[in-house]
């Protein structure tokens, strides 16, 4: 098991730990390289049903580790490209995995932390979480996290905490979008379960899809297009095996056979 990360399997739900508590969690290269890897192995495997992301100790995620910064600090700008593209394919996985996902955020996540946060299609916090997008304080910007930070919190939204930099608490999290709930620490995992729980109730190839649609939907600029997309899937999906059960499990007024698997 990779020291940096746990990787926890409970039935159809794999959970992904960070594990570099006394660092809080914060990203090197190894992280990065590690986390992508799990998560592509957790999208591929037919018995993973959802993905948990999580953090050991007392943080989601700081970030960037400063040694790690330190070493890019002195390296190239084609070495800086390289170590970026690295970060970005992490949270392309992420963003991408034909799973569902969920952030278990039961303390900090700055930078790229708040990234993974935004990556994952579901995120719960805990009252005590902090939030923040610093990177323009070192002269930066968050740009690799920024596609999936902005269509999490909106564009007026992130102009304001990209550019300043400041921290933010779990009430203004759920309040902008990062967060979809904030519930106290000791309900955190109850709450989290619950997620887990709807999403096994649902088709798996649905509750996987549906990221793609929204994702297709989001970016489609033809209407006419659009409508023959749209429609093209639920054809598939009305004829596929599993739309064909949950039709007639529906109809039948009985559970689908993919519940009474777990």
């Amino acid at each position: 098991m990779p020291e940096s990360l746990q990787i926890l399997a409970d039935g159809p739900v794999r959970r992904l730990r960070l594990d570099r508590a006394e660092l809080h969690n914060a990203f090197d290269a190894g992280l990065i390289a590690t986390l992508t890897a799990a998560l592509a192995e957790a999208g591929a495997d037919p018995d993973v049903r959802v993905v948990v992301l999580e953090g050991a100790g007392a943080s989601f995620s700081a970030g960037a580790d400063l040694n790690w910064m330190r070493g890019m600090a002195a390296a190239s700008e084609a070495e800086n490209r390289a170590d970026s593209l690295a970060l970005a394919r992490l949270m392309r996985t992420l963003d991408e995995l034909p799973k569902p996902t969920i952030a278990r955020v039961h303390g900090a996540a700055f930078g790229g932390g708040v990234g993974l946060v935004a990556c994952c299609d579901i995120a719960i916090g805990v009252p005590e979480a902090k939030f923040g997008l610093t990177e323009s304080k070192l002269g930066l910007l968050p740009a690799v996290i920024s596609p999936y930070v902005i269509a999490a919190i909106g564009t007026r939204n992130a102009r304001r905490y990209f550019a300043t930099a400041e921290i933010f608490d779990a009430a203004e999290a759920l309040r902008i979008g990062l967060l979809h709930q904030v519930v106290p620490i000791d309900q955190l995992d109850a709450a989290m379960q619950k997620q887990v729980a709807l999403l096994l109730k649902a088709g798996p190839t649905a509750s996987a899809s549906a990221k793609r649609l929204v994702r297709d939907v989001a970016a489609h600029a033809d209407g006419a297009k659009h409508d023959a997309d749209n429609a093209a899937l639920i054809a598939r999906l009305r004829v596929s095996p599993e739309g064909q059960e949950g039709l007639a499990a529906f109809l039948d007024k009985r559970p689908p056979a993919w519940t009474a698997k777990e």
